[in-house]
Parts: C-alpha cells; structure tokens; sequence
C-alpha cells in the first residue's frame, strides 16, 4: 500500500490552483484550527492502493476560510486509466448549506469506449459507486450532491486518424460525519475516494472476492503519462 503523496490542472469546475504551495502551507500551519490539522494530517498519512498515486495540490482559495487539495491518478504502468481532485473544506463556525464545519469536494474522470458512454444507466450506476464506496466502509454523510457527465469527442482533418473518445466526469461534495473532537474520518474518506477512482478506471476490487462492486471494462487507449 502506498501512502498518500496528481496531475490535474485544469481547474475544472471552480477548484481553481490557487496561489501555489506558499497558499496550501498557510491553511495547513499552526495558525490553522486544531480539528483542520488533524483531518488533514490523516488525509497525509492515509495508506492507499498502489495503483493510485495521490499528491497534495494547492487548494481553492475563495471557497473556505481553510482548504487542503489531493489530486491522484490510477497507474497502469505509464498509462493513467483515470484521474481526480478531492478537496476539503474547513469552515470552522460551520456552514448552513453544508449543515457541518467539513466539505469534502470532488472531480473525478476517465476515458470509456463509446459503447459504454452510451449505455443509458450509466450516469445513475456512477453516482451509485460513489454512494457505494462510502456506504462500503461504514461512513455517513449528509447533503451529498453532484452531476455525472459523458462526453464524446469526434476527430477531423489532421486528426481523422483517431478513433472517436468519450468521457465521464463525476463532480460531487457531501458533509462528512463530524466524531470526537469534531474531526471527520478523513482518511477512510479518502479510501472510500480511491475506491470510486478505481472502479472508474477499470480495476478489480481491491477486496478479493467482492462480488458487489461492478466495474466498467478495460480502457481502449488509456492517456499516456
């Protein structure tokens, strides 16, 4: 197992990169509340699937008083299958339209054959795997809400000789159950994440014979790294 260490950068979706590593250092030091350090130090020390290689990111700055941001990608030896961001959210005072002081805020996607884009059901089975895979280690959240969203892509001109592309995308965020000290189970909350990467991206449970988990099939072209 790996410990939790991305690669995304586009901003997707409003989780802008900040103002760099000087901005993420500023929300994780001792002037940051006791219970923010303490989830963050989990999401640091999480031990992961080594397939998933999660890297601290810098976080959105305008979204919380304290934010902290993992961006990780599923390997399969020099090819991504799939990618994301999670980033929590630390309002200290607590938030009304969260209903908790905890926001855990995601984006996860990766490449699928046109085939299986296309299968009507697919948006409710991939919000159903992110329900899941928290549901699967035992933790509760409220207020969870998200889209899924496929896309394709059709190549022309020069680029004719590439076989068409579809995506799916998943953005989420839901309120992590608060325990002692006010502290969320971060780091089972970032295991739960990287089950939902890994279904994603095609990977076998990481549980041998969990025959509840249905996965989406091998990539055709994974992304290169």
């Amino acid at each position: 197992m790996a410990a939790a260490q991305g690669r995304l950068s586009d901003g997707a979706g409003g989780m802008d990169e900040g103002k760099g590593a000087r901005e993420t250092d500023r929300h994780t030091d001792s002037s940051a509340p006791p219970a923010f350090r303490a989830a963050v130090e989990a999401l640091r020390t999480a031990r992961l699937r080594p397939q998933i290689e999660v890297d601290p990111t810098p976080a959105p700055q305008r979204l919380a008083p304290f934010a902290y941001a993992l961006e990780a990608a599923v390997v399969d030896g020099d090819q991504d299958l799939a990618d994301g961001r999670l980033i929590m959210l630390h309002e200290p005072a607590g938030h009304d339209a969260w209903r908790g002081a905890f926001r855990l805020v995601t984006l996860v996607r990766a490449e699928l054959e046109p085939e299986m884009a296309a299968d009507p059901l697919l948006p409710e089975v991939c919000w159903s795997w992110l329900t899941g895979a928290l549901q699967a280690r035992g933790l509760s959240c409220g207020e969870a809400s998200g889209t899924v969203t496929r896309a394709g892509s059709h190549y022309f001109g020069g680029l004719s000789p590439r076989p068409p592309a579809s995506q799916i995308e998943i953005r989420a965020s839901w309120t992590p159950r608060e325990g002692l000290g006010g502290v969320p189970d971060t780091a089972a909350h970032l295991a739960s994440w990287c089950d939902l990467l890994a279904q994603v991206a095609g990977l076998p449970p990481a549980a041998p014979g969990d025959a509840s988990v249905v996965t989406l099939p091998q990539r055709r072209d994974p992304q290169s790294r």
